[in-house]
């Protein structure tokens, strides 16, 4: 039989899993419902796209991002791995199609949008179909108490019951212990005869990220911060709260950047998204709406110009960075003042007695026969005493689910027709829940103080957001958090006989890797890193290799920071700066000289043997030393075979790390070309002998 290992190799071109992955996909193939709580950047989608390998019958994936389905149905499809989409932009003879294909069993995997399931005559067309797993991403979702609710979310439950109630797995990001809960309650996971579901909870830490606050007085000194970031690290994502701000910031930093917010047309958003993933932009402004699924991995920054409304929404943001693993910056642009925007925002969304009983008698009183067909902002006009129009379309939304309305939506058209569900109910007898929307409104006003307690934070701010998620492994602080980094040394001193041997080691492994690397890479060297970017290069088999695990990432970090200041390592310039041993350290490293260092401390706690560890700086650091002409002659021809390929974004080929290994590295066979990281025997497969002839033409 096929192995998951196999599998792995074969159609994903990995050598092992990332961390939590395996014991995900074990589960789904023993045919246990799974909760799966994995960061940005861990891998969720592999943990039900490889068991769709596996299991007898077809995989379906609710995802809320039709903007990149097309793009994560065309990249299966680079592994050869059969799958389509079904969503809003197909007509109903494409759907159709599609439909009868899965019935044929031409797919193993079918990414749906969660509105699609509001249709009765498209569940009752996906009955017949043998599912064999339902997988729900972004599951937080369908949780009230997350912090991006969908209602459309809701129907999954209903749906499940028409189509057999099949294996059920939950993914997403981020989820407290209450969210989890309840998405385990609302999706049934483990009921109607399943075992009890397994939760799996990836560790929340991030260690590649340097967390920071800047307090800032005026909208111009958060612009100039901004354009310092755009400067030295170059790309990247500004979240703003609003269009008006994404409109102005967009503006102020010029050309090599596009805007993206809810009120741009489809087209626009969908153009702009392009351009930014396929690597022809490298700066996007925008607010929230820009986010699930944003699967860049060279971001370098992440910055918010308004504070998020929650930890879980500033760490699944912040957290598109550096999803190479490489290090990045996430930093909250705060001024308490802009708190208000989000407060807006909150009664928006959790509208009082009073606005749904005012929306009630306006309703009541202009909906004729055919209804009304008005955007929500003229009919939170016909509200009295509302200035809040997301308050009215929340408003709406409550209405509709205590059948005092239908809201029927016109394809190609912004708006809704409402009309009045016959016989008409008293507003009495409307089943609505006032005393849990008081609730929720507390629940996220509470929400809101503890993301400004993280702002006004004087301590270690990775350990404040583990701690939020009920991460136990939390530790005491770290060196990639502007807190910590600014207390993370003591005064010069020579070292003792045991911290003398601990510098040997590290500056050995600098020694080995001899200027091919940044502090990245050689600090998840020393710690025994299992990450992909590790073993694809061979680094687990150097003698250096996990010396210094017990210490952990974060204090190696800080020791390779000392280790340049004081002369014993250099840096490379350029923009992925590598590190190699000077004389100074060539003579330290053999103890034929010894001098005072500022050393980081050592934490009390020290990581669990096994789990991955990362470094981070403050600026990006990856390998570097490679050959600008034919690395710029790899990118020309990834972009051509890319638009060959209908347009598919360019680093979904080999993203620019692999193009500057290749650069680097000059393979000239195919065994050669498998030794570069990035590269398993997928992409040698498709790509292989395109990428040695250009390389030999470049030579």
């Amino acid at each position: 039989m096929t192995t998951p290992h196999e599998i792995l190799e074969r159609h994903f071109g990995f050598r092992e899993f990332l961390e939590g992955q395996e014991r995900v996909v074990e589960a789904i193939v023993a045919g246990e419902d799974v909760c799966v709580i994995m960061p940005t950047g861990g891998g969720k989608s592999l943990c039900y796209q490889l068991p769709a390998m596996l299991l007898e019958g077809i995989t379906i994936v609710v995802s809320p991002l039709i903007a990149l389905m097309k793009d994560q149905v065309d990249a299966l499809a680079a592994k050869k791995i059969p799958a389509t989409f079904i969503n809003s932009s197909l007509g109903q003879s494409e759907m159709d199609d599609r439909i009868a294909r899965m019935i044929r069993g031409e797919y193993r995997l079918v990414y749906i949008a969660p509105e699609r399931f509001k249709s009765e005559r498209f569940v009752r067309a996906l009955a017949p179909l043998s599912i064999a797993l339902f997988a729900v991403d972004e599951a937080h979702c369908i949780s009230q108490w997350g912090h991006d609710f969908r209602p459309d979310y809701l129907r999954l439950k209903w749906a499940l019951k028409d189509l057999g109630q099949p294996q059920v797995a939950a993914l997403t990001a981020t989820a407290t212990p209450e969210v989890r809960a309840d998405i385990i309650e609302q999706l049934g996971l483990g009921k109607f005869g399943r075992k009890e579901p397994r939760v799996f909870v990836s560790g929340f830490a991030r260690h590649n990220l340097t967390l920071g606050v800047s307090h800032v007085k005026s909208k111009a000194d958060k612009l100039a911060r901004i354009q310092e970031y755009v400067r030295q690290l170059q790309t990247g994502i500004v979240y703003c709260a609003t269009r008006k701000n994404v409109e102005k910031v967009a503006a102020a930093l010029g050309k090599g950047v596009v805007a993206y917010h809810g009120a741009m047309t489809p087209d626009q958003r969908e153009r702009a998204q392009e351009k930014f993933m396929s690597g022809k932009c490298s700066v996007a402004v925008a607010t929230n709406a820009f986010g699930m699924g944003i699967d860049r991995p060279d971001l370098r920054f992440v910055v918010h110009y308004d504070i998020p409304g929650s930890i879980e929404a500033y760490y699944q943001e912040a957290g598109r960075a550096g999803r190479d693993g490489e290090p990045s910056r996430c930093e909250v642009l705060y001024n308490y003042a802009d708190t208000r925007t989000q407060e807006f925002f909150i009664e928006g969304a959790n509208p009082t007695r009073e606005v749904i009983a005012g929306l009630y008698n306006a309703l009541r009183r202009v909906c004729g026969k055919d209804g009304i067909e008005l955007p929500i902002a003229e009919i939170a006009e016909l509200v009295p005493n509302t200035k809040n129009d997301m308050a009215v379309g929340s408003a709406l939304y409550q209405l509709e689910r205590a059948g005092f309305i239908t809201r029927e939506y016109r394809q190609g058209s912004r708006t809704y027709t409402t009309r009045l569900v016959e016989p008409v109910k008293a507003f009495g007898d409307l089943e609505i829940d006032y005393e849990r929307l008081e609730k929720k409104r507390e629940r996220d006003l509470g929400k809101l103080a503890k993301m400004i307690k993280y702002a006004e934070h004087h301590d270690c701010r990775h350990h404040y957001i583990l701690e939020y998620f009920g991460d136990t492994e939390t530790g005491e602080g770290c060196t990639v958090c502007d807190n910590c980094l600014s207390k993370a040394t003591g005064p010069a001193r020579f070292p003792t006989d045991e911290e003398t041997v601990m510098i040997q080691k590290a500056l050995s492994c600098v020694a080995r890797v001899d200027g091919r690397y940044g502090r990245g890479r050689i600090v998840q060297t020393l710690v025994g890193s299992r990450s992909k970017d590790v073993l694809d290069v061979g680094l687990d088999r150097l003698s250096t290799y996990g010396l210094l695990k017990d210490l952990g990432a974060d204090y190696v970090w800080g020791l390779l920071n000392t280790l340049i200041r004081t002369g014993c390592v250099t840096v490379s310039g350029g923009q992925y700066p590598t590190l190699s041993l000077t004389e100074l350290g060539g003579e330290v490293m053999r103890k034929q000289k010894r001098i005072p260092l500022a050393l980081p401390e050592i934490s009390k706690t020290t990581p669990k043997p096994g789990r991955a560890q990362k470094g981070s700086p403050t600026k990006a650091d990856v390998a570097g030393d490679y050959d600008v002409a034919l690395f710029e002659a790899l990118k020309q021809w990834r972009r051509e075979n890319a638009e060959r390929s209908g347009g598919v974004p360019a680093y979904l080929i080999y993203p620019d790390r692999t193009l500057q290994e290749l650069a680097r590295v000059k393979p000239k066979t195919e065994a050669e070309l498998l030794e570069v990281k990035g590269i398993g025997p997928a992409k040698a497969r498709m790509f292989g002998a395109e990428t040695l002839a250009v390389i030999a033409r470049a030579l």
